[in-house]
């Protein structure tokens, strides 16, 4: 789908029609064109998903993950230079075994392996681009076991 610019008011009586999702069944490195504001349908277990890197131009960009395929080395990697910030709420059946983890400072991967960390079916993570070097992520991840963070450095 082509960009589109508008300078001035539009007005959809209908709403606007999007892309609906892009299934990922292999290692990817997202860009802003093919998977910004669309649905990631991740159905590779052991995926790597790359996003792109942040610039003036794409602050404000939204990549929202759906787990199908469940994780057991399921990677969202920024670029190393761009980190994290948000949280993510890991629950595991039971209030004991829930739990909302921060990114430390350094944090630019984020590992699900479909139990402590996260990732089973139905796994939700939303990332959006915030600021230079700045993702912000609100993921609720489900799991299983005695939770852990799912935040780490590459």
């Amino acid at each position: 789908m082509a960009l589109t610019t508008f300078s001035g008011p539009v007005k959809s009586t209908n709403g606007f029609i999007s892309p609906s999702a892009v299934s990922l069944t292999a290692d990817t490195t997202l860009t802003v064109n093919d998977h910004s504001g669309r649905v990631l349908v991740t159905n590779d277990a052991d995926g790597k998903f790359t996003l792109p890197t942040i610039t003036a131009d794409n602050v404000g960009c939204t990549y929202t993950f759906i787990v199908d395929t469940a994780a057991t080395d399921m990677d969202i990697l920024t670029d190393g230079t761009d980190k994290f910030v948000g949280t993510a709420f890991v629950h595991s059946g039971s209030g004991a075994n829930s739990k909302a983890f921060v990114p430390g400072a350094s944090n630019d991967v984020m590992t699900m392996n479909g139990s402590t960390q996260g990732g089973v079916a139905g796994t939700k993570v939303i990332i959006v681009a915030m600021a230079i070097a700045k993702y912000h992520v609100l993921g609720n991840l489900s799991g299983s076991g005695t939770v852990a963070t799912p935040f780490a450095d590459a």
